[in-house]
């Protein structure tokens, strides 16, 4: 692999002897990737509060070597590794925070979803939390930007680790917030600019969905909180 060339061949020989062993169950290779995120987080914490010039020099090739092994998980390359994390080594490093919202339609059993124009599949309205917004001001902004309605919100259901659960594997770690909505108005939701689509679905007639932002466990584990007021907030 090209990525690998600038490496020592005893160094490519026992990645690759571990990757071997460890990446071959599923669940193996989510803990391998769990394993270099972290080692990725230490290198960029580090290379921010380095006490000289000696510890920031090691802290940038544990950086290096942990940018290229998350470049091989994902089959990507370094560069675009590094483009995903344009604030790496900037300070102490943390998990960034997703916002996602739960709309029925009324008391029917269906759900609002959009349909993303990046993959073409369908997800929870929401994405990345901005400076200077709390999550419900979030959630309100975004699903009025991707389904052109505007929403109260009720309360959050659910807070999960993204790598915990079956989403698609991710070289970033997540922090996903679930929110209840509504719509008073009942208006009939319209795409936005970074959606092609936006309608309400039954819950038991779910499109095909966009597994890293919305998987099928979040939907219903909202229908539960709808449906049990005093069911306890979901936090892994």
């Amino acid at each position: 692999m090209p990525v690998l060339a600038a490496w020592p061949p005893s160094m490519q020989s026992v990645f690759w002897t571990t990757r071997k062993r460890v990446m071959k169950p599923a669940d193996r290779k989510d803990s391998w990737l769990d394993w270099v995120k972290k080692i990725h987080a230490i290198a960029g914490t580090g290379q921010h509060f380095a006490a000289s010039e000696f510890d920031r020099e090691r802290y940038d090739e544990l950086n290096d070597i942990a940018t290229m092994m998350l470049a091989q998980l994902a089959d990507s390359t370094p560069q675009a590794i590094k483009g995903l994390f344009t604030d790496h080594g900037e300070g102490y490093s943390t998990p960034k925070v997703e916002v996602r919202g739960a709309v029925f339609d009324g008391e029917s059993d269906r759900i609002l979803l959009v349909q993303e124009k990046a993959d073409g599949l369908w997800c929870l309205p929401g994405g990345f939390t901005e400076v200077g917004l709390s999550p419900r001001q979030n959630i309100i902004k975004e699903i009025r930007e991707e389904a052109g309605i505007d929403v109260t919100v009720g309360r959050l259901f659910a807070l999960k680790h993204k790598i915990r659960h079956n989403y698609t594997p991710d070289v970033r770690d997540f922090y996903k917030l679930f929110l209840l909505c509504e719509d008073p108005r009942g208006d009939v939701p319209i795409a936005g600019m970074e959606t092609s689509d936006a309608r309400y679905f039954p819950i038991d007639a779910l499109p095909p969905l966009s597994e890293g932002r919305t998987i099928a466990d979040d939907i219903h584990l909202a229908v539960r909180h709808r449906d049990e007021p005093t069911l306890a907030c979901y936090v892994d």
